[in-house]
């Protein structure tokens, strides 16, 4: 079945994860031309959307042809989230808003942002009610952890908050802020979060690689759709095999493949393509990026990218380090004319941050308040320059 977020209808019911650095347009773009869902573009702060900046303006940038304009937004103050949300959406034209709480970055959680904020269930409530006015008939959804550590749990109260106060849907990723990307996800705790809240959908996020472990989320959990964050790094054709896992005809077609039990089988499970297919991929990404950067920054941008598109490949460390040095499209295409095109997979591989766990950074005193409504001192003005 397809997922209803608002007025909005996503099917298959899968969700890009904004991602630092990485879900810019380009990256969007080429994940968007293998399957449906709704694509999010990098989390932005609110105090930079409001102040200006050229930086910022590039980050709310979208393709020309995306069917649903999608913005992440992080911030700790109402005042500043209204009138950000309000520039979005009379301004930019969004069709949907999505609120970072769950952010384990340092430099964020010590401003008492991201996966610090829902300690604080007043504040949280007071951000979330003014997004929701502010954007009107535009969805507003929240995404968060499980909590900041395992003594402090948090989800679970401001998830029933957020629907209150009118959010159209949330995600957890299931873990914790401590965690950042160590361990294993938390299944368990987006079942009970489905138990919990039930007038809008729950988004289940972590730990999903390949489309069956989309399907097994949904099936163990009950969630009404998935988060795909890491698992497509360097494997935008993810998408494709979820989309066939996942859409409403697959669905339809395999009877009831979210009932509790064993994972249906679907197709698209754990593609493995020959590294051939994968340098096509390369060369796509990379004129996109040229295109969106120019060709020296789209070049220092996909660099970032040539580890997890190579993630299972046995292609050498004199291969590896002259593509994350790589200067031109040309040179790319000069570097991957060398390779196997047959070359197979040893493995679907975890990509991506893997660091943790570690202490989470927070305002000082943060914690002796928790329902104090008041933004951290100097945590964010009107005035910035994104």
């Amino acid at each position: 079945m397809a997922l209803k977020i608002g007025p909005l209808v996503v099917d298959p019911p899968v969700v890009l994860a904004p991602m630092a650095g990485v879900t810019n347009v380009a990256f969007r773009s080429l994940c968007r031309s293998y399957g449906g869902g709704l694509y999010v573009s990098e989390m932005v702060m609110a105090r930079a959307l409001v102040g200006g900046g050229e930086k910022t303006a590039r980050m709310i940038a979208f393709e020309d042809d995306a069917p649903v304009r999608s913005v992440q937004l992080y911030g700790v103050d109402p005042r500043v989230m209204d009138a950000a949300v309000r520039h979005l959406v009379d301004d930019v034209g969004v069709d949907h808003v999505d609120l970072n709480f769950g952010c384990p970055a340092p430099k964020v959680t010590r401003k008492g942002g991201g996966a610090a904020l829902p300690a604080h269930p007043v504040l949280f409530a007071s951000i979330v009610r003014a997004a929701v006015r502010a954007a009107g008939t535009v969805p507003v959804t929240v995404k968060m952890r499980i909590g900041i550590d395992g003594e402090r749990i948090t989800a679970f109260d401001v998830a029933r908050r957020a629907e209150d106060e009118g959010a159209a849907a949330v995600t957890l990723h299931a873990r914790t802020a401590e965690q950042l990307y160590s361990g294993q996800a938390d299944w368990d705790a987006i079942a009970r979060l489905k138990q919990e809240v039930t007038s809008i959908p729950v988004l289940g996020n972590g730990d999903i690689w390949t489309a069956d472990d989309a399907v097994r989320m949904m099936a163990e959990t009950g969630c009404d759709g998935v988060v795909v964050g890491r698992g497509c790094l360097g494997r935008p054709w993810l998408f494709r095999e979820l989309d066939a896992a996942l859409s409403a005809r697959a669905l339809l077609a395999a009877g009831s493949a979210l009932a509790a039990g064993p994972a249906p089988a679907v197709p698209g499970r754990a593609m493995l393509p020959p590294l051939g297919e994968v340098a096509s991929v390369m060369r796509r990404h990379m004129a996109l990026l040229c295109d969106l950067l120019g060709d020296d920054h789209g070049a220092r941008d996909f660099r970032k990218h040539v580890g997890w598109y190579l993630t299972g490949y046995a292609v050498g460390r004199e291969t590896r380090r002259a593509m994350v040095a790589v200067s031109s499209p040309a040179e790319l295409d000069g570097l991957l004319d060398r390779l196997d095109p047959s070359l197979a997979a040893d493995a679907v591989l975890p990509r991506g941050p893997v660091n943790g766990p570690r202490r989470v950074v927070v305002p000082a005193g943060w914690m002796d308040d928790p329902m104090d409504p008041r933004p951290p001192r100097g945590a964010e003005e009107f005035v910035s320059g994104g």
